[in-house]
């Protein structure tokens, strides 16, 4: 077994970074917002953390890659660092407290590149998860204070609190028909939205969640931390990892039934 002490320390610090310049601009009146070519939103915050992080990457890890939601990839070889500098945007320039700085190390095998190393900060929420493969999930204020984290053991989806992010994408994709079963079998649904409900499911509040379309820096950080916490995180299509372009996530012992109703098309 590999032993990623040393990145999941770095992946801390550089949270530690990200936390401290993204919550000195939260709530700011004079918040500089952008829309970006997609049409979705982007600050001066999400900027000057992902260049922060980056510029302490290439200092501490000049072999590594690094790609980030605004300014792409850089660099090559085996190892690649993955960030989102601000997952939930949209909330954190309306001054929602929903949103979290993403970091995932990803390692080159047989299968492409899986992420090994993920640590997910929520400074507005006070709150931060974290894992290291084969080393388990842990949820704290700190890599020294942490406590383990494990998916619920709930195996009926008349049982089951199902979160997820907005229906309009379940729309366009022709998929709300199968969404909607999904949401009238289980016992509570919530929009939560972004990393929040996958991170629930890590530590056992809410037993499924998904989303219809996301990108590898939306993923990455997610992953590994749903997996090591004993859950499953594949695609739509049921693949494995972060590959898919969208994502479901369980405790496990109901992924083959949250699938079966998302890949209803209607």
């Amino acid at each position: 077994m590999l032993d990623y002490d040393d990145d999941l320390r770095l992946a801390h610090a550089l949270a530690d970074a990200a936390d401290a310049l993204t919550m000195d601009r939260f709530q700011a009146m004079d918040l500089a917002v952008e829309t970006k070519p997609d049409m979705t939103p982007v600050s001066e915050a999400d900027k000057a953390a992902e260049e922060a992080l980056r510029d302490r990457l290439q200092q501490a890890r000049p072999q590594d890659a690094i790609l980030g939601e605004e300014y792409g990839i850089e660099g090559s070889g085996p190892r690649r660092w993955v960030i989102d500098p601000i997952d939930g945007t949209k909330n954190y320039v309306r001054g929602v407290p929903v949103w979290a700085t993403l970091i995932a190390l990803m390692e080159e095998g047989e299968d492409g590149f899986r992420p090994v190393v993920g640590v997910v900060s929520a400074p507005a929420l006070g709150r931060r998860w974290w894992a290291a493969r084969g080393a388990g999930a842990y949820t704290g204020t700190s890599l020294d204070s942490g406590t383990r984290i494990r998916v619920s053991g709930v195996n009926r989806l008349q049982d089951a609190s199902f979160a997820y992010s907005s229906l309009s994408g379940w729309e366009e994709q022709g998929r709300l028909g199968g969404f909607l079963d999904l949401t009238r079998a289980c016992w509570r649904t919530r929009a939560y939205g972004d990393f929040w409900p996958y991170m629930m499911v890590a530590e056992g509040s809410v037993d499924i969640c998904a989303e219809p379309e996301l990108s590898l820096w939306d993923m990455a950080a997610l992953a590994v931390v749903v997996e090591e916490a004993g859950g499953f995180f594949t695609g739509l299509d049921g693949v494995p990892g972060t590959n898919s372009g969208n994502a479901a996530a369980s405790n496990g012992l109901l992924h083959g039934e949250l699938l079966d109703h998302l890949d209803r098309r209607s």
